[in-house]
């Protein structure tokens, strides 16, 4: 189990297992240059610049803080183009935790989508998946596929106490796979845990169950491991077949069930790239040709030698649970803090970030004038916090040009590893008090400039009224001369 400490007068407060040896120097604007700045990036946060983001809770993705040996490590990389050390060390890694013979490196996690998609993904195939990420879902419709979710029911219920609402549900998966059938199901992606809907996490049982209905019928089984450590911290703590078993048997167990396991190691790693294990040589050679064409030699895969000595340590912290439970315990406190208050937030507590339910905070604005975006610009201007909008914003438009409305909208509040102190998690509840008080005040948005594909990173959009004004002037009004 993690580290419990107790404190004299019981408070419930997260206690970092580490030290912080590095820091950079933050800024905060006034609130006035908050709005500002927030207009100049076209009410978008991803537009933002970094030096004007006091606390940039915006994603977890290749932000987190590496720790001392992995600092280290960087120096010991051998950057040869082929025949590389590096790629040996960070191989045998990925084999002792995984357990897999072959590894394909690619630079993140979406260039292994795009090898993956474009290996297996035929048009008129489905892919199957408790929940979409945007790129991913983007890789597969690009290639004439489609997405199906088959999350269980109560992966859509904001507020529960389900310890697992990323599950499939199985009764749907082996469903739609004999409707489908299997040849034109290109994989089923278990995305442990789901990133759109809260972070919520799968258990161990039913990513086994979907793995055992995949073998069953013949169809891939792909697990998207980007957030496996946080997924690892909840079934070690909320499922009791897995109390007696370490992070790496419940790892082990995972991957010995899955045909392929991809990941983005700027979540999963703690620095910056990627790659596709497995067991079945067959498999790699389907998707090694792709390495090369897209991504770099089969060595490195377009990611820095530094970068990967750095993974390789950082999979080994994985296995640590006093470094994996910081992340999960920050989020819970935060989550428990603003339940408190009255804030709505998804529960329970999950991976990644806190998620505020923006359908709930501002039931006033239409999803077609993008609340959760609106919330996401407001939380900029009250706190100088970027958050990322994961809603309809996040949505491609159908083919017809209507919009998609997004099953949930939230703001959500990354908590990068190892990179905040408690006073700043604290000022950053503050501010999501402050502005859940005024949230009548806050208004709607509607693009000006609106790309075809991934809008919610390039996009900009205009308040549908004043109310950015009036959030300025009522946060001077609250808070005097204060940043």
């Amino acid at each position: 189990m993690d580290t419990q400490v107790k404190f004299l007068h019981g408070e419930n407060i997260p206690l970092e297992m580490h030290k912080v040896r590095i820091v950079q120097k933050l800024f905060l604007p006034p609130v006035e240059k908050r709005k500002e700045y927030m207009n100049e990036a076209g009410n978008n946060t991803f537009l933002l610049q970094n030096r004007d983001v006091f606390v940039d809770m915006l994603t977890d993705s290749g932000v987190n803080a590496m720790s001392d040996r992995q600092q280290a490590a960087m120096l010991v990389a051998d950057d040869s183009y082929a025949g590389s050390e590096t790629n040996n060390r960070l191989k045998n890694k990925l084999k002792e935790i995984f357990g897999t013979e072959y590894f394909l490196p690619a630079h993140q996690g979406r260039a292994a989508e795009n090898i993956l998609s474009e290996a297996f993904v035929k048009p008129g195939m489905v892919t199957l998946m408790n929940f979409h990420f945007t790129t991913t879902k983007a890789h597969i419709t690009r290639l004439g596929g489609s997405v199906e979710e088959l999350i269980s029911k109560e992966g859509l219920e904001p507020t529960s106490d389900n310890p697992f609402k990323g599950n499939f549900d199985l009764e749907l998966l082996r469903k739609r796979i004999e409707e489908v059938g299997p040849d034109k199901v290109a994989f089923v992606r278990i995305e442990a845990g789901t990133n759109l809907v809260g972070g919520q996490p799968l258990s161990m049982e039913n990513m086994l169950a979907v793995a055992k209905i995949c073998k069953e019928y013949g169809v891939l089984s792909v697990m998207d491991a980007s957030l496996l450590q946080d997924n690892l911290y909840f079934i070690k703590t909320r499922e009791a077949a897995a109390k007696d078993m370490s992070l790496r048997e419940i790892t082990r167990t995972l991957a010995d069930a899955m045909d392929i396991i991809y990941f983005s190691a700027r979540k999963l790693g703690f620095a910056r790239g990627g790659g596709i294990c497995m067991r079945d040589e067959a498999l790699c050679k389907k998707m090694m040709e792709y390495v090369p064409l897209y991504e770099g030699f089969l060595t490195y895969g377009g990611m820095s030698v530094r970068e990967m000595e750095a993974i390789t340590v950082g999979l080994e912290e994985t296995m640590d649970m006093d470094v994996i439970s910081q992340g999960p315990q920050f989020i819970k406190y935060m989550v428990d803090e603003l339940t408190k208050y009255g804030v709505p937030v998804i529960t329970p507590a999950g991976g990644l970030g806190c998620h505020l339910n923006a359908s709930e905070i501002l039931p006033h604005i239409p999803q077609s004038q993008y609340p959760a975006g609106a919330l996401a610009a407001a939380m900029y201007i009250a706190g100088g916090v970027r958050g990322m909008e994961r809603g309809t914003l996040s949505e491609q438009r159908e083919p017809d040009g209507s919009e998609r409305f997004a099953e949930m909208e939230l703001l959500r509040l990354a908590v990068p590893r190892r990179v905040f102190t408690l006073s700043q998690i604290k000022y950053v509840i503050d501010r999501v008090e402050w502005l859940y008080d005024n949230r009548e005040l806050v208004g709607g948005l509607e693009f000006y400039d609106e790309p075809k594909v991934l809008r919610f990173f390039f996009g900009r959009l205009r308040p549908t009224s004043d109310w950015q004004d009036k959030l300025v002037a009522k946060f001077r009004k609250d808070f005097g001369d204060s940043l």
